[in-house]
């Protein structure tokens, strides 16, 4: 189940996606976002599914182990479209004991179920071709216009960096101590739901441990290295625009312009 996690990986391959600017992966992922909560029909989310293969296509990363990250949303998914198909009043099209499934809610739960997926594929794709450094670059030199509001965007830049970096590690750290468990007699494969969940509690607290022990060694660490916040720091890579990254925002308007004419005609 930890190896099925890949939002927060990075996977390094050579691609025109991994190439781009980390400023256009982060609007670009923001575009695509807002774009799903817009579509409302068929047409619509068949642009976001083409959209979204494409973008698959250009970051060189195997389907299937993007799509691995999928299963750690399972039960979320399955919760969610049940919700919508038999609580969503409407035309009933059969009905099973007390539940009773309508057009409306079916159309609903596959457009939820359709949104849910596409937007962990979204985010998947971003942080597997982006590097924690490149994505804190990004983010701090795209919100740079909010520094003048005194928001403090490389703290929260840093931050974002340090948890997406902590996700590797702490998967990592989470399968030695059970296998370290399952050594000495743990269980945590049979039962059923609760009793899985329940077997997963020893887990919590050398994990927390852990976690605050890293936390304390790498404050520790910056604090020997003298770092003060942003203030007066220089970047060793600047960030650049290409050409590349303009023609990524073109096709980012063209993406939101349709978005918003199917919208509009369905």
């Amino acid at each position: 189940m930890l190896k099925d996690i890949t939002l927060g990986q990075y996977y390094p391959v050579d691609s025109p996606l991994h190439r781009l600017d980390p400023r256009t992966k982060l609007f670009g992922t923001m575009v695509y976002i807002i774009c799903l909560f817009l579509c409302n029909s068929w047409p619509g989310y068949l642009l976001a599914t083409l959209v979204l293969i494409g973008i698959i296509r250009l970051s060189n990363v195997p389907f299937g182990y993007m799509v691995r990250g999928l299963r750690g949303i399972l039960f979320l998914l399955l919760l969610s479209v049940s919700f919508n198909l038999f609580l969503t009043d409407g035309t009933v099209l059969f009905s099973l004991g007390i539940l009773k499934v309508t057009q409306e809610g079916l159309k609903t739960a596959a457009f939820m179920a359709l949104r849910l997926v596409y937007l962990v594929l979204g985010s998947t794709v971003m942080t597997l071709t982006t590097t924690p450094n490149a994505l804190t670059d990004g983010m701090e030199k795209g919100l740079g216009f909010l520094k003048r509001v005194r928001v403090p965007v490389h703290e929260m830049s840093m931050m974002m960096s340090i948890a997406l970096r902590f996700i590797p590690i702490l998967m990592e750290e989470t399968d030695k101590i059970m296998k370290a468990q399952m050594a000495r007699g743990a269980d945590f494969e049979s039962g059923n739901l609760i009793q899985k969940a329940k077997a997963m509690v020893p887990l919590l607290v050398p994990l927390f441990v852990s976690a605050f022990r890293r936390a304390t060694d790498l404050a520790m660490a910056m604090e020997a290295r003298c770092y003060h916040g942003g203030d007066g720091r220089t970047k060793m890579k600047p960030l650049k625009y290409t050409a590349a990254d303009r023609i990524a925002y073109l096709l980012l308007l063209l993406f939101f312009l349709l978005t918003l004419l199917l919208r509009w005609l369905f």
